[in-house]
This record gives structure tokens, C-alpha cells and sequence, in this order.
């Protein structure tokens, strides 16, 4: 399978996922707006999130994809389903505690991701009792990423790129069938949260019979004396903490965030929401796509190999993600004001989250080329240096924060976190390239400058089209506003693909030298 192949089944089903994720987003919009009671649910949310990336789709994957493909590479089946079910079986039980652990010290969390909440007991409590209700979420969901890490290292991306739609679509029905009927309506969403977990682990369980690689429970104190298995926990130890350093600068990020007045949490989310639009249908799916790959190549110690996928990575990133930025900065207020603006989010609340889109669109190059570039250190089984990595951009984010928070309050954490996105992901390159672990091929200078200048058109026609336009003043005419939203994406789309045409992109630039 092709490396462009690849992706773009996980692109084309995590488009799916975005599709329905926009449709979430904008009945949750419409349905309890810019509130105390959606900033709570953000928060509670927020924290098993957190606790799931740290775990599991961040330290818990880079250590566990990496070996996993070097045991499939080195030892037979038998052993490969062992390492499975031990693996599964200890991870399952460090859940099932930090579940019970997060419900009875829910207080003590809500206060220490959103600090300002604690103003206003009333709102406290609600954030309270919602991470009570949904903190479960991480058992479930730290179990779909280890299934998704086991199928897409079987090259099975399609599953694994689909459960997220599961999610979404329970949002969708709770949201419409059963907030009607609460007295507090803000729990159908956490009802969505758990129903949503249940779904996206159970939709995978018959792809992993069919490969005969379903976890089977053992003994999860025999499990923790395997040898593969410790040492995916010693990977995973500063994995922990690189993971952890990005969660901690969203901690913080948060907290500030709750002590700017209401609805600044809520506009964050919104605009983190749209902007995981691009990261996810790039960053995510090349990610995902490339790990496996890039391990199975330095495992068997084919860096030629190596090298060549990793280089027309980026090579997608910087074609696919400058262009993306620079629209989403531009039409920022437009696509807020198309997908969010209804009864309960009004004009205030279109031009507070578009001036967080606007921050966070800074930083996209970073945030999708972080996908990329993160990943070929961990197949070389290297989580230490992306660690420091990311401690330095911790604290580029926090003193960016201290410049710009005072200026542009919410946005300003926005644009913190885009600049800190940048430098981590500058910083990670230059490593690859000083320590010869990547060597760019040729071509790059004329690569960059064809996109720059396609680029640079594409922003001059959306300029020239928006000149005049009033995108949050068309709250009654929203069939006129969506075609010309729709309208002006295709334009820009069209003339920047039309000049890459024109500069001569052929689809055989699309596809990389090696097949995955």
C-alpha cells in the first residue's frame, strides 16, 4: 500500500469524522451557546482527555507501536498475541484505578485546570459533578488507541481512522433526542461522552478477531514481569513526561483561560475544534500512516527507506498545511460565523472564538508538521529528545502568554500555543538533519518557493472576494452566507491547486519513492 493510498483512506474517513464533528459543533453551538454551563463541561472534559493523550494516544502509543512492529518483525504469532494480551491486560487495570481515582478527587482536579471556576460555587459544582460523570471516558477510549495501534500495525488504518465518527454521531442524538427533556440539559452531552466511548471500542473488537489478535485478560502481575513489556514502560517513562510537558501548558492554558470571564474556555474550544479540521485530516493521518512504516523501516534498518518516507511527509505538510493556515487566518470569521452563529451563539461570541482561530491558524504549519516529525524519533525508539523538545516549547508558550494574554486575552493563548507549536517543530528538524538522521532530498528550495507563491495568490483572491462582507451580520440569511462560504473556499482552493498545476505539481509528486 502506497504511503498517499494510505493516508488518504485516513483522510478521506477522518474528513467523515470531521464532517460529523462540524455538525456536532455547531448543534452544540446553537443549542447552549457561550455559557457557564458549556465552560464547565469543557473542563470536565477536558480532563480525561488529557489523562487519554498522556496515557495512551501519546506516551502509551510511542512506546507500544514502535515494539509492537519489532516484535511482529522478530517473533512469531504466538508471541506476538502474548505481548498483545499482557500489554492490554495491565493497561486495562491501571484504568480501571485511575478511573475510581478521578471520580473522588474530581474537586481537587476541576480547581487545578480551571482555577477561576471556583468563583462562582454554583458553576464549580456543575464542573464537578461532570468530570464525576464522565471520567470513565479514559478507560475507554486508552483502550480504542491501543486496538488502533494493534490494527495499524497490521496496516488496517480504516477502523481506527472511523471511531471518531461513532462519537460525534452520539453527540448528535443525544444532543437533539434528549437534551429536550433535562432539567440541566448540559448532561446529554456527557451521556454522548460515555455512550461514544462504549461505541468506538466495540467497533473494533471484530477486526481484531478477524486478525486473531483480540486482547485476551491475564494475570497482570505476570504481565508486568515480560520483558517486552517492561520495556515498553521504560519507553514510555519519558514519553510520560514529553506528553506530559504539552498536557501542562493546557493546564495552564486552561486555567488562565477560566479567569478571563465567562465564555473564554467555551471560544477556546470552538476554535481548537476547528482548527483540528486540517491537523487532523494531515497531521493525524500521515501520523498515523508513517509510524508504523517508519519503525518496520529502522527496525530492519532500512534508512533509505526511512529517510524517503519522512521526507515526502513533510514535503505533503509544507504542500497541504502553509495554504491551510493562511485560509483559515483569513476566513476565520466566516467559517466561525457559518458553523457556530445561531440563537445562543451571537455576534460577540462568532467574533471572540474567530479571533482565537486567528492565533491558532499561526501555529498550523507547526501543530501538523509536529505529526510528522515527532514520530521519526520515536521509531528509532528515541522519546527522550522530543521530551526536551517539548519542555523548551512549554516554556516558550507560558512567556508568550505573558506578552500576549495581557493584549489579546483568550486569543492570545491561542497565539502562544501556535508560536510554541513552531519552535518545537523547527526545533525537532534541525535535530534530524544535525545528527544525520534525515538528509532533505533535492528539490526543496524549489518545492517551498512554488507553494509560497501559490500561497501568496490564494490570499490576495480571498481578500479581494471578503472586501466589504459582514459574515456575522448575515445571521438571517444563512443559505446565502453558506454558498458564499462554500463559494470562496472552492476559489481559493482552486487558485492555489491551479498554480501548483501551473508551477508543474503532477500527482507523481504525490506519491513517495517506497510503499509503506
Amino acid at each position: 500500500m502506497s504511503l498517499i493510498k494510505a493516508a488518504a483512506t485516513v483522510s478521506s474517513l477522518t474528513l467523515l469524522s470531521r464532517i460529523t464533528g462540524v455538525v456536532r459543533d455547531m448543534l452544540i453551538a446553537r443549542y447552549f451557546g457561550s455559557s457557564a454551563a458549556t465552560d464547565a463541561f469543557y473542563v470536565a472534559f477536558r480532563l480525561p482527555n488529557m489523562l487519554r493523550r498522556l496515557f495512551a494516544e501519546g506516551a502509551f502509543q510511542q512506546a507500544f507501536v514502535p515494539m509492537l512492529s519489532d516484535v511482529k518483525a522478530n517473533k512469531s504469532p504466538d508471541e506476538v498475541r502474548g505481548f498483545v494480551d499482557k500489554v492490554f491486560s495491565l493497561l486495562a487495570s491501571i484504568l480501571v484505578l485511575t478511573s475510581l481515582v478521578g471520580v473522588i478527587l474530581a474537586p481537587a482536579l476541576v480547581w487545578l485546570i480551571a482555577g477561576g471556576l471556583a468563583e462562582n460555587p454554583q458553576n464549580f459544582d456543575l464542573a464537578t459533578e461532570l468530570t464525576r460523570w464522565m471520567f470513565p471516558y479514559i478507560f475507554f477510549m486508552s483502550l480504542v488507541a491501543m486496538s488502533a495501534g494493534v490494527l495499524n500495525t497490521w496496516k488496517h488504518f480504516a477502523i481506527p481512522a472511523f471511531t471518531p465518527v461513532l462519537l460525534n454521531l452520539s453527540f448528535i442524538t443525544f444532543t437533539l433526542l434528549l437534551t429536550p427533556y433535562l432539567e440541566r440539559p448540559i448532561f446529554a452531552l456527557a451521556t454522548a461522552v460515555i455512550v461514544g466511548g462504549v461505541l468506538q471500542l466495540g467497533i473494533q473488537i471484530p477486526s481484531l478477531m478477524k486478525l486473531g489478535v483480540l486482547p485476551r485478560p491475564v494475570n497482570p502481575i505476570k504481565a508486568i514481569k515480560d520483558a517486552f513489556v517492561i520495556r515498553v514502560m521504560k519507553l514510555m517513562i519519558p514519553a510520560l513526561f514529553g506528553v506530559g510537558v504539552a498536557q501542562l501548558s493546557l493546564l495552564i492554558n486552561t486555567n488562565i483561560a477560566s479567569r478571563l470571564g465567562t465564555g473564554s474556555v467555551t471560544w477556546l474550544s470552538f476554535a481548537d475544534r476547528l482548527m483540528e479540521f486540517p491537523t487532523a485530516l494531515l497531521g493525524v493521518a500521515l501520523g498515523s500512516v508513517l509510524l508504523p512504516s517508519l519503525s518496520a523501516a529502522f527496525a530492519k534498518n532500512d534508512l533509505v527507506r526511512y529517510n524517503a518516507l519522512l521526507d515526502h511527509g513533510l514535503r505533503l505538510v509544507v504542500l497541504f498545511a502553509i495554504p491551510a493556515a493562511v485560509g483559515m487566518g483569513l476566513m476565520a470569521e466566516a467559517l466561525v460565523a457559518f458553523l457556530y452563529q445561531g440563537k445562543n451563539f451571537l455576534v460577540f461570541d462568532v467574533h471572540q472564538t474567530s479571533l482565537a482561530v486567528m492565533g491558532y491558524s499561526f501555529g498550523l504549519l507547526g501543530l501538523i508538521a509536529i505529526k510528522i516529525l515527532a514520530p521519526a524519533f520515536y521509531a528509532r525508539k528515541d522519546i527522550r529528545t522530543p521530551v526536551k523538545v517539548a519542555a523548551v516549547s512549554l516554556v516558550c508558550v507560558q512567556l508568550c502568554n505573558i506578552a500576549f494574554v495581557p493584549v489579546f486575552a483568550h486569543a492570545g493563548l491561542a497565539l502562544s500555543v501556535g508560536v510554541g507549536s513552531c519552535i518545537n517543530a523547527l526545533t525537532l528538524l534541525v535535530i534530524l538533519v544535525r545528527r544525520g538522521q534525515y538528509q532533505p532530498a533535492a528539490g526543496w528550495i524549489g518545492w517551498f518557493a512554488r507553494v509560497l507563491a501559490a500561497t501568496a495568490a490564494m490570499a490576495a483572491v480571498i481578500v479581494f472576494l471578503q472586501s466589504g462582507v459582514d459574515w456575522a451580520g448575515m445571521q438571517s440569511e444563512w443559505v446565502k452566507r453558506a454558498g458564499l462560504v462554500l463559494t470562496y473556499i472552492v476559489a481559493a482552493v482552486a487558485v492555489y491547486f491551479g498554480l501548483m498545476i501551473a508551477m508543474g505539481l503532477r500527482p507523481r509528486h504525490l506519491k513517495p519513492r517506497y510503499d509503506i
